[in-house]
């Protein structure tokens, strides 16, 4: 498998997966609004962007079921496939050039004018870069640590940055007090496999990202040195922005429509410089629309495996965690278990909850439920639950910012659904089962279009 977004764009248009743009659109709304009537979930190819040259895409990493194509999985080998890899982490490989750096700019940078920057909401305060790629360098050990970080586009070679990341802003910090630029290197046009490893948490796993991404491909990624700042990159990158995060400077950045469907606030965040610009010859410009499913579900697959494990070392028996679409990849988790004792229930509501303080609701079922059929979860709820008995609430805890009802109040309630049914009543709960249905193909039955 070679780690290149274009290789992967040939892979889908081969299946007939991939969505073509052929007439000229603008990168002010008319892009976004074109993604957003798929919510992020199919790719799709844009040719021609007003006043640019170079094609943009959006919407690689947005579907569970082409994630698990990717990685050679089913749906729900997803976390399992996480956890292996994590386990076994394959070291990228240095090489002394690649694709990325076939075009080198180091003079006159204006972004704006380069590449074809979408603006999405009508309050956006500019153009956003979403899906940049950040990698910066610890100076002690020089681990290397990768996120997706929004960036907006202020003109010339200034972009500002949200910083949302305890580590990353610590980090930034301690030069800003040495006052000390923190070299970063910002990729966009990367293979999907690298999109997703860049999400798993560093706080919990400690590992780099990009020796994560080997293990998820089964062969190191390959390295370049940058040009202007002591980083490396993947050889087969579309642009890479190469800059340094400037200290005691602040821009206004925002207000942006944003993960949770509702618009941030404008405050003031760092500024990178950037000093070079490498990209391929004709590169393909690489974004994500906020919000939608593909911003949501790459993080929200590193987050399951931690709910996973979380829950699973208080009720062994976990089966499978989801993490909802519209909960924000975040707020909402599903899981289900194999029920051996009274309580296990509410022992897997308390696990995924303390798993990470944005989860904010949970639904427990058991595992004849599929957690990724939001039917058969709301007819479990209608059916195995009794609300003075299976609901629990826990006030005044720590809540997500992105969620507006947090802010109100400054911290969020809890809630945990066990609708898992009481072991003494299992034959009343026993799904009714037509023998030999498993294995019917409707295909075998019915002709032409259904």
């Amino acid at each position: 498998m070679t780690l290149s977004l274009r290789k992967h764009l040939e892979n889908l248009q081969r299946k007939s997966d991939l969505l073509m743009v052929r007439r000229p659109v603008d990168a002010k709304f008319e892009l976004g609004a074109l993604v957003n009537k798929f919510k992020g979930t199919r790719p799709i190819f844009f040719e021609h962007v007003q006043g640019y040259s170079q094609p943009v895409v959006a919407g690689i990493c947005g579907d569970r079921r082409r994630v698990a194509e990717t990685l050679g999985v089913r749906v729900d080998e997803l976390v399992p496939r996480y956890i292996e890899a994590i386990s076994s982490p394959l070291p990228s490989g240095l090489v002394s050039g690649g694709p990325v750096q076939e075009t080198v700019i180091t003079r006159g940078i204006d972004i704006p004018k380069l590449f074809p920057v979408p603006t999405f909401h009508e309050k956006d305060s500019a153009p956003f870069i979403t899906a940049g790629v950040l990698i910066v360098k610890d100076p002690v050990g020089g681990r290397r640590y990768t996120s997706i970080r929004r960036m907006q586009v202020n003109g010339g070679n200034r972009l500002s940055i949200l910083i949302e990341s305890p580590g990353l802003m610590q980090m930034y910090r301690d030069f800003e007090a040495q006052n000390r630029p923190l070299e970063v290197a910002v990729m966009l046009g990367v293979h999907p496999i690298i999109t997703l490893a860049s999400q798993l948490s560093t706080q919990h796993f400690g590992l780099d990202k990009m020796d994560l991404a080997g293990a998820l491909a089964g062969q190191p990624v390959e390295l370049v040195r940058c040009q202007t700042v002591d980083l490396e990159v993947p050889a087969e990158a579309e642009i890479v922005l190469e800059g340094r995060m400037l200290p005691k400077v602040r821009y206004g950045e925002g207000p942006f429509g944003e993960l949770a469907g509702y618009y941030g606030p404008a405050s003031e965040q760092p500024v990178v410089e950037i000093s070079a610009v490498t990209h391929r010859k004709d590169p393909i410009f690489q974004t994500i629309f906020p919000s939608s499913f593909e911003h949501k579900l790459p993080n929200a697959l590193m987050r399951e495996v931690i709910l996973f494990l979380h829950v699973r070392h208080i009720v062994p028996d976990v089966k499978a965690v989801h993490l909802t679409m519209a909960g924000s990849g975040r707020f909402h988790a599903i899981v289900s278990i194999k029920k051996k004792y009274e309580g296990d229930g509410k022992s897997a509501i308390m696990a995924a909850l303390a798993s990470n303080k944005d989860v904010k609701h949970v639904v427990v079922v058991d595992d004849d439920v599929d957690i990724f059929d939001p039917f058969e979860v709301e007819w479990a709820i209608a059916s195995r639950i009794q609300a003075d008995q299976d609901v629990v609430i826990i006030p005044g805890a720590r809540g997500n910012g992105l969620d507006p009802s947090n802010n109100l109040r400054g911290y969020s309630a809890k809630m945990g659904i066990d609708a898992t049914y009481p072991l003494s009543a299992a034959e009343v709960f026993k799904r009714p089962v037509i023998p030999g249905s498993d294995r019917m193909r409707l295909e075998d039955y019915l002709e032409g279009d259904w």
